[in-house]
C-alpha cells in the first residue's frame, strides 16, 4: 500500500482494471488486476509492447509452464513502464511536468505532502526547482495482483494431468512471485489450504535481512472470525497476511459472497475492538515459525493494515469509515468504471452503466462458479446468450475454459455455462416426467449460466484494439449496486476530487447511506431465500437475528456518532425502523410455520406471499 492516497481502486472483473496501473500509478494510487486470464495478459502485453516500442516474444501455449510466464512477463512490463514514468516525471522529462503537478494537485488538502508543497510553490513556482525538492517524496502506487483461490482448475498435457503447482491459481501465484514487482497479491474466493502451503515455496514472501517482505500477502474477508482462522493457518507456515481487505458481502460488484445476515457496520466494528489481539495472536504464531526456519526477526516488524470495499459513494462515508472505524484506506471499484482513461472499459458499455437505475442492476445467478453475481440487466454478452438459446444451441463454446471444474457430468471437469454442459444436462431433463412449467423452470436454470470468463476481459480488448474473434463481441459487466446513483461519464480529477470532497459527481440527492443501502440489500436477500424455499429452516431465523442485531447497532450509531448530515440521518433512521419491523414479521412468521404441527406443503403460508422489493 502506498500511503500517498486514502483510497484504492480494487480489482474489477477479469479485465476492467488490467492496465489500470499504467493510468494511476505514477499518481500514487493503488489499484489491481486480475491474473485469471493469461490470454488476456499476453495479447495486451503484445499490444503495449508495440505501442511503447519495446521487442516482443511471443508465450505461445506450447512452451513449458506457459500460464506463469506469461502472467510474470506482462506484469514486468506493466512494472517497468510505470517505473519509466516517474523516472520522466523525476527528471524534468518536457510534456511530463503536467504529471508532476497532476500528483501533488490529486492528493488530499489535508495531507501534510500537498500542504507543504502548496507552501513552497506560493514562495517559488519555478517547475525545476519544484521537481527537484519534491522528486524525492513521490510514492508509486502498488501495481496489486488478484487471485480468485478456487478458479485452480487442474490442467492437463497429452491427456495426462499435470502435478499440482500447474493448476490455475498455483500457475498464477508462481507467475506473481517470479515478477519483480514489490507489491501484494489479494487471494479472494475463500480458503485454499493447498494454494496457501504452496505460497512456503517463495522467498519474497519471506522477510529479508532487512526485515522487508518485497511480496505481500493481502486476504479479501467478510469477518473477523475468517480473517484469523485465514492468518493463523498461514502464520503457521511462516507468511505474514500484511493486509486484511473487509469487503461487504452483498453491496459490491462481481461474485457476491453473501454473510449470514451480518452487516458490514458491526463487522468493522469487530475489526476495530479486536486489532490488537488479531496483531498478537497472529504474530505469535509467526515467530515461532519463522525462527523454526532460522529468519533473523531482528529487524521484522510487520504492519497489520485493515481497509474496506463496497457501495462506498461520497467523501462523507469515505472519511466517516477512515475515521471511526481508524481503516487505513477505503476501495472505491464499481464509480471507477465511469472514470474515462483509467478503467478498460468500452464506451458502449459505459454508456449502458451510465444509463443504469436500480432495477437494472441486479444479483444474479449466471456465474458458472454457482455463487450470486452482481451484474447489469441487458449487457452485450445477455444479448448474445439469448440469441443462442432462441437458436437451439445454448451455452458457450467455453473459449478460456477457466471455469472448467464440474465434474457431475465427466470425469473431467466441464463448466456450467459451455454447451457441452448444457446440452448432457438438458438430455437428462428430457428423460424426466416433469410438468410443462416445471420443466421450463429448471431448463431456465440450466441456460442462465454464462461465459463471464471471457465476457469479463472482452471490453479491455477492445478498448486497446487487440483481437477479441476467439471470444466475440459480447461484454459481461459487474458492477455493484452503488452504480445507479453514479449517471455521467467522469474525469480522474473529479473523480478523486469527489473521493476528497472537493467537488461532487452525483447528481441524484436520494441515494441511501453506504450502511442503508447494505442492510436493504440484506433484507431483500432474506426475502429472496423465503420465497424460493419449499419449507423454511431455522438458518432463516439466525439470518434475521444477525439482521436484527445489526439494525440496533446501527440504530444505536446513527443516534450517538456524527454519520452525516442531519437530512441523510432522519431518511436513515426512518428506513432502518421500517427494516426493523419487516425483518421482526418474518422472523416471527418463521418461527410460526415451523412450529405448527399442522404442516400442509401443498399450502404456501403467508410469509412466502410477501412481496420482494426490487
Amino acid at each position: 500500500m502506498s500511503n500517498a492516497h486514502s483510497f484504492h481502486i480494487p480489482v474489477m472483473g477479469i479485465g476492467f482494471t488490467i492496465d489500470t496501473p499504467l493510468k494511476v500509478s505514477h499518481l500514487g494510487i493503488d489499484s489491481v488486476i486480475s491474473l485469471v486470464d493469461d490470454v488476456l495478459l499476453e495479447k495486451l502485453r503484445k499490444v503495449f509492447s508495440q505501442k511503447f516500442k519495446i521487442p516482443y516474444f511471443e508465450i505461445s501455449e506450447k512452451m513449458e509452464d506457459y500460464r506463469a510466464k506469461r502472467i510474470t512477463s506482462y506484469l514486468n512490463l506493466l512494472n517497468s513502464l510505470v517505473d519509466k514514468r516517474i523516472d520522466e516525471m523525476k527528471s524534468s522529462v518536457k510534456g511530463k511536468y503536467s504529471d508532476f503537478l497532476d500528483y501533488f494537485d490529486y492528493l488530499s488538502d489535508q495531507t501534510p505532502l500537498k500542504k507543504e508543497f502548496l507552501a513552497y510553490q506560493n514562495r517559488n513556482s519555478n517547475i525545476s526547482h519544484l521537481i527537484e525538492t519534491f522528486k524525492n517524496q513521490l510514492v508509486k502506487g502498488s501495481i496489486d495482483v488478484n487471485i480468485m483461490t478456487k478458479v485452480d482448475k487442474i490442467n492437463y498435457k497429452n491427456g495426462k494431468e499435470l502435478p499440482q503447482e500447474f493448476n490455475d491459481a498455483h500457475a498464477a501465484l508462481r507467475g506473481f512471485a517470479n515478477s519483480n514487482l514489490n507489491s501484494s497479491v489479494i487471494l479472494s474466493a475463500g480458503m485454499n489450504p493447498r494454494l496457501y502451503a504452496y505460497m512456503e515455496s517463495f522467498p519474497d514472501f519471506y522477510p529479508d535481512k532487512n526485515g522487508i517482505l518485497k511480496k505481500k500477502i493481502v486476504l479479501k474477508v467478510s469477518d473477523f472470525k475468517s480473517a484469523l482462522i485465514q492468518g493463523k493457518y498461514l502464520a503457521k507456515r511462516g507468511l505474514w497476511v500484511s493486509e486484511y481487505r473487509i469487503e461487504s458481502g452483498l453491496n459490491c460488484g462481481g461474485h457476491a459472497f453473501a454473510s449470514d445476515g451480518l452487516l458490514i457496520g458491526p463487522i468493522l466494528n469487530e475489526f476495530k475492538q479486536k486489532r490488537a489481539d488479531l496483531y498478537h495472536q497472529v504474530f505469535e504464531l509467526l515467530k515461532k515459525s519463522l525462527e523454526s526456519k532460522n529468519y533473523n526477526l531482528e529487524n521484522f516488524e510487520p504492519k497489520l493494515v485493515l481497509t474496506y470495499q463496497g457501495g462506498v459513494g461520497t467523501n462523507e462515508e469515505h472519511e466517516f469509515l477512515k475515521e471511526y472505524y481508524q481503516l487505513d484506506s477505503v476501495g472505491w471499484g464499481t464509480p471507477f468504471l465511469l472514470v474515462e482513461g483509467v478503467t478498460a472499459v468500452d464506451q458502449e458499455t459505459r454508456n449502458r452503466l451510465i444509463k443504469a437505475e436500480e432495477n437494472d442492476l441486479y444479483l444474479s445467478n449466471i456465474s458458472p462458479l454457482g455463487v450470486p453475481f452482481n451484474t447489469l440487466r441487458g449487457n452485450t454478452k445477455d444479448a448474445e446468450k439469448q440469441a443462442y438459446i432462441a437458436e437451439g444451441r445454448p451455452g458457450s463454446d467455453c473459449p478460456r475454459k477457466f471455469v472448467k471444474l464440474n465434474t457431475e457430468l465427466t470425469k473431467r471437469g466441464i463448466c456450467t455455462a459451455s454447451r457441452a454442459y448444457q446440452n448432457l444436462k438438458i438430455k437428462e431433463l428430457d428423460k424426466q416426467d416433469l410438468s410443462k412449467q416445471e420443466y421450463q423452470k429448471q431448463y431456465n436454470a440450466i441456460v442462465e449460466k454464462d461465459c463471464i470468463c471471457a465476457g469479463l476481459g472482452t471490453s479491455a480488448l477492445k478498448v486497446n484494439g487487440a483481437d477479441f474473434s476467439d471470444v466475440g463481441p459480447g461484454v459481461s459487466v459487474c458492477p455493484g449496486p452503488n452504480m445507479a446513483y453514479f449517471d455521467k461519464q467522469i474525469s480522474l480529477k473529479d473523480m478523486i476530487g469527489h473521493i476528497y470532497g472537493k467537488t461532487n459527481v452525483l447528481s441524484t440527492k436520494n441515494r441511501p447511506h453506504v450502511f442503508i443501502k447494505e442492510m436493504q440489500l440484506y433484507v431483500d436477500f432474506l426475502k429472496n431465500r423465503i420465497s424460493a424455499a419449499a419449507v423454511p429452516d431455522i438458518s432463516m431465523v439466525s439470518f434475521a437475528d444477525n439482521l436484527l442485531k445489526g439494525i440496533s447497532f446501527y440504530i444505536e450509531m446513527f443516534n450517538q456518532v456524527k454519520v452525516t448530515v442531519d437530512s441523510i440521518k432522519s431518511k436513515s433512521l426512518i428506513e432502518l425502523e421500517k427494516a426493523e419491523i419487516i425483518v421482526e414479521n418474518l422472523r416471527n412468521e418463521i418461527l410460526t410455520f415451523m412450529s405448527s404441527k399442522e404442516l400442509d406443503n401443498h399450502i404456501i403460508p403467508s410469509f412466502i406471499k410477501i412481496p420482494i422489493t426490487k
